[in-house]
């Protein structure tokens, strides 16, 4: 079906621009109207749009667009970096089950220079990342076969995220899947130009990702919380596999 989100306005990626530079409250609030009308209104549009094109592929994700999208303000507690506001404007779909982040989800943000689409596990908690490990331990190939998918590999470079320095503990050192168990977190993201966010076909340049990396997705959240994840009304790789 053709788009119906028209794309952004040039002035979204030039507020993010100007904010950057000028990551300051007052700024921010003298510009707040064109936050809210080129960044955060657009956005929520999209997320909709995306939301229900998501649901053909991997239904179970939250796609209320404003639990989505992203607060603009960071958090700066424990941060050195005391500015106030994100440069990015981002948004999740996170999988109804786990704690937030403690699944795998759908993701994408965009600032002046960048649109990075993917997912995968954030932040597992250490019993979710024990799962996926053990899961992993006990068939490696079917994992390595996810990743190996054509439009995976077409549209993505592999797992990313961070990694142990060495095997974890419980599993021995000359594992088969001494190369996945290692990572702290499983990630897989594609960056495009930041122009993409201007056309109207952006959304179905993100829902084109999205159907790549949901058997991906959906073998992390199998792994976490086994068949009581949502199953899909069709098959996730044949949708990849026609793309």
């Amino acid at each position: 079906m053709p788009s119906r989100f028209p794309g952004f306005s040039p002035d979204a990626r030039a507020f993010l621009r100007e904010l950057a530079a000028n990551n300051n409250r007052d700024w921010f609030l003298q510009n707040k109207t064109r936050y809210e009308q080129s960044v955060r209104a657009p956005l929520i549009e999209l997320v909709h749009e995306l939301g229900t094109e998501l649901d053909r592929c991997s239904p179970g994700y939250v796609t209320d667009p404003r639990k989505a999208v992203y607060r603009i303000y960071r958090d700066v507690r424990f941060s050195k970096d005391k500015s106030p506001y994100k440069t990015h404007a981002a948004a999740v779909f996170a999988f109804r089950g786990p704690e937030k982040h403690a699944g795998a989800g759908y993701y994408f943000h965009f600032s002046a220079d960048e649109l990075l689409v993917g997912g995968g596990v954030y932040a597992p908690g250490s019993a979710e990342l024990l799962k996926i490990r053990r899961r992993i331990a006990a068939d490696p190939d079917e994992l390595r076969a996810v990743v190996a998918n054509r439009m995976f590999k077409k549209l993505f470079t592999g797992i990313e995220g961070e990694r142990l320095k060495r095997i974890p503990k419980g599993f021995p050192r000359d594992h088969p899947a001494a190369d996945l168990l290692v990572y702290k977190q499983f990630l897989a993201g594609a960056v495009l130009p930041a122009s993409e966010i201007e056309s109207p076909g952006v959304a179905a340049a993100i829902t084109k990702h999205f159907q790549a990396i949901a058997p991906f997705i959906q073998y992390l959240n199998r792994a976490i919380v086994g068949d009581r994840q949502p199953r899909n009304h069709g098959s996730s790789q044949r949708l990849a596999n026609r793309i």
